[in-house]
């Protein structure tokens, strides 16, 4: 038996038993992060270097991008460290800093959607007074408090799960430091931090995603007004890949975070963490680039050195 101030360090949930499936979780983890740095790198230097595209609505997609690549950093480097060294081992101190970063991306990217969500019904419902309530001041300010909602969320969220004493062990049941995990391992009665966690979790979502539908309803409303075929479409190509990621971010994180206990097993938990973890990070820019002709313009014109 042990508490948390004699834990030095943690073992993480192996991908596999043998030596060729970790290779080949290496190898797979590594394709996807690369592909991952690729996407959003490309993104973050296109839209800084390409001034038609200093807007509210790619403005926004910078910060995604850039939360992105820290997002997916946070855990799948280590992830594949310890793949290819056969090793299962994460430090005490940086289980507690992959806890904190985990949660703070997380956090600031839900709401960095939400803002998003906002941008577009600005666009669409409100087009004669885009300028006036996304202006250059206004843009930095929701990001900053969309960065700042994360923080914070990590801050409160870090801080409750390691205050904890950990006496069952130090094996954490996933592939990398999550919170639901560690609070597995806690010799007190949890449940009540675990309550105060998830109604925590559940207001700030559940407010962030009721803010997305309502705004989505008055953007449908409006796009179904427009008189031509053209113009309704042009304002749908806008939303669909904002809408696309969210659908995508949502539903795999509120099913790893809220699935019923009944149903929760290791390997439905692990492929829940990788799907709402990892896929996200590596297919926004493919979403984003798919549907917008402005972006892949501009991507092109980079690669080509036409700036």
């Amino acid at each position: 038996m042990s508490n948390s101030s004699s834990i030095t360090q943690f073992l993480l949930l192996a991908f596999a038993d043998t030596w060729e499936l970790q290779l080949l979780h290496f190898w797979l983890f590594l394709g996807i992060y690369l592909a991952a740095l690729l996407g959003n790198g490309l993104i973050i230097t296109t839209i800084a270097c390409d001034h038609h595209l200093h807007t509210p609505m790619y403005f926004f997609l910078l910060n995604l991008s850039i939360l992105d690549v820290g997002f997916i950093s946070t855990t799948v480097p280590k992830s594949m460290a310890n793949s290819l060294w056969d090793i299962r081992t994460i430090s005490y101190s940086g289980c507690v800093a992959q806890v904190f970063l985990f949660v703070f991306l997380l956090g600031a990217e839900f709401a960095l959607l939400t803002v998003m969500s906002y941008d577009r019904y600005v666009a669409i419902c409100k087009p004669l007074h885009y300028g006036t309530l996304l202006g250059s001041r206004a843009c930095v300010h929701m990001a900053a408090a969309a960065w700042g909602a994360g923080l914070l969320n990590a801050l409160l969220h870090t801080a409750n799960t390691f205050s904890l004493s950990l006496c069952q062990g130090n094996a954490v049941h996933q592939f990398f430091c999550e919170i639901p995990q560690i609070l597995k391992l806690s010799c007190s009665d949890a449940a009540l931090r675990e309550f105060e966690l998830l109604l925590f979790i559940v207001f700030l979502t559940f407010g962030c995603f009721v803010f997305i539908v309502v705004s989505y309803v008055q953007i449908f409303r409006s796009v179904l007004r427009i008189p031509s075929e053209q113009g309704r479409h042009k304002a749908f190509s806008t939303c669909l890949p904002h809408l696309a990621v969210v659908s995508l971010f949502i539903s795999t994180s509120f099913f790893a975070y809220l699935k019923p206990p009944t149903i929760s097993s290791p390997s439905l938990d692990l492929v829940m963490a990788v799907l709402y973890s990892v896929v996200p990070p590596a297919l926004n820019p493919l979403i984003y680039s798919l549907r917008n002709q402005q972006l892949k313009d501009a991507v092109w014109k980079l690669m080509s050195g036409s700036f």
